[in-house]
């Protein structure tokens, strides 16, 4: 296995995906959860997003050719996503957390995708994929993005202890946070897709 390769992959989705920041839009999804349920929506949600991120390394250009998506479509799409889910978290107007089957709901979108497995970690691995150039190089790829998923793993399972800390007053006001972080980033996310559509049209023109 390529070390040095293993270190980039590792370093550079760890960047990206960002489990300390994650911590508190988690927190603010399933904080009112039992602790079971909330340790299932961890595992669901990296689950998810290893599941995706290794399907776009392996099928990605294929697949977004296939139905003629670009990827600062896919990136528009996710910024488009995590603004409702940040209205809802800023407004107190998320849904009960009683009434959603299993943690499913938060599991999969936003935690999943599009905050972990979102297009930053997507295009990433498949870069890293494309640029691989033997066995070697694709077993480093691989045990980086695991490697990765287990960080965050271990980050979301620890975050009782946060929840015990904050007991539910601080998890009203971490809600809160977590809407206004989330909008951030979901603004980036679409200007960021905006500006790479004006500068693939612009330069097509030119």
């Amino acid at each position: 296995m390529d070390l040095k390769l293993f270190g980039e992959v590792f370093v550079t989705l760890l960047v990206i995906v960002d489990p300390p920041g994650m911590v508190p839009i988690f927190l603010a999804l399933t904080g009112a959860l039992p602790k079971r349920d909330r340790r299932k929506a961890g595992r669901q949600a990296v689950a998810l997003a290893f599941g995706v991120i290794v399907v776009f390394a392996l099928l990605g250009q294929t697949l977004l050719d296939y139905l003629h998506v670009d990827l600062p479509a896919l990136q528009g799409a996710g910024g488009l996503l995590l603004i409702l889910i940040a209205l809802e978290l800023l407004t107190g107007k998320t849904d009960d957390v009683s009434d959603r089957q299993a943690t499913s709901n938060v599991a999969l979108v936003p935690l999943g995708v599009p905050l972990l497995a979102g297009p930053g970690a997507i295009v990433a691995t498949m870069l890293f994929v494309q640029n691989g150039e033997n066995t070697a190089d694709f077993v480093a790829i691989g045990a980086g993005i695991v490697a990765v998923m287990l960080v965050v793993l271990l980050v979301l399972r620890f975050s009782d202890v946060i929840v015990r800390v904050l007991r539910p007053g601080g998890i009203e006001v971490l809600t809160r946070i977590a809407g206004l972080l989330l909008a951030a980033i979901a603004v980036q996310l679409i200007a960021d897709s905006v500006a790479a559509f004006v500068t693939q049209y612009t330069s097509q023109a030119m």
